[in-house]
């Protein structure tokens, strides 16, 4: 069974937890997730590969809890176990080649964003990690990308965190002060990937984001996690889950990413209640 081997609340909304997969954690790659049930009646989650071990036969997740599956999720203790836990799914970071990187992190998102960055650290290339957080209690992972990139700039909307401002205020400043790059990844919210591609496409810097909708079956077949990219519907989950950012319709991704928000906070706050436990 997959085994919780840890679980750490990495703060008020955010959880990270150890799984005890050897057969995920032999094939893992960054840029990669898996879809869990942590009950055989829960709804599956899709989750990105936050690390692996494959000495120990390991795969963290981090996740946010957003909605009824990982309310129950984030209930679960160390030694207990998950119902189901498949991957890795989705196509590996291109990593070949880069010489210099620029990571563009946000929120929960960075929870995608520091396997990329890790690796390729790991591997010579120059990276610059840009964080972004909406204040000081929400910042995850911290060390982990201060130890994995030659630049560091923490971010936060309310200046309670590093430098006050937006995530695309940091990457103009290195851009127009003479920082180069062989690639932007931005990872995080829909309007961050969104305004981060715009910026980079007036400097003409290739782009990557990784996308991360609606997601059901994981094998291309349902279509919930279609997008629009470059004018071709794709599936995230087959086709990506990283894309050219100057090629996704945005406006798109964001429209349909809150087509559920409504039913998931009725699904979250119907489970927080069977848990005796007050709606944040």
């Amino acid at each position: 069974m997959y085994r919780i081997l840890e679980k750490q609340s990495l703060n008020t909304q955010v959880t990270k937890m150890k799984i005890y997969a050897p057969a995920v954690a032999k094939k893992a790659a960054p840029g990669q997730f898996v879809i869990l049930r942590s009950h055989k009646d829960s709804e599956r989650l899709p989750l990105t590969v936050a690390d692996y071990n494959r000495a120990e036969g390991s795969v963290t997740v981090i996740f946010q809890v957003v909605g009824a599956g990982t309310e129950r999720l984030n209930h679960l203790m160390v030694g207990d176990s998950l119902s189901d836990f498949v991957g890795p799914l989705g196509n590996a970071t291109k990593l070949d080649g880069l010489k210099k990187v620029a990571v563009v992190g946000g929120g929960v998102g960075c929870a995608i964003a520091y396997p990329v960055a890790k690796a390729l650290f790991e591997r010579g290339t120059e990276v610059h990690a840009i964080v972004g957080f909406r204040s000081r209690e929400l910042v995850i992972l911290e060390e982990e990308f201060r130890a994995h990139s030659a630049k560091f700039l923490p971010v936060s909307d309310d200046g309670s965190w590093g430098e006050k401002g937006l995530v695309t205020d940091a990457l103009r400043t290195l851009i127009e002060g003479g920082e180069s790059y062989d690639e932007v990844i931005a990872i995080g919210p829909l309007p961050m990937m969104k305004f981060v591609s715009l910026l980079t496409k007036k400097y003409n810097i290739p782009t990557v984001v990784s996308m991360n909708p609606i997601m059901i079956d994981g094998t291309g077949m349902c279509g919930g996690c279609r997008l629009t990219v470059g004018g071709e519907v794709k599936f995230a989950c087959v086709d990506g889950p990283e894309f050219d950012g100057h090629l996704v319709d945005f406006d798109e991704a964001i429209a349909r990413s809150s087509m559920y928000r409504p039913t998931e906070r009725r699904a979250h706050e119907d489970t927080c209640n069977l848990f005796g436990k007050e709606v944040e």
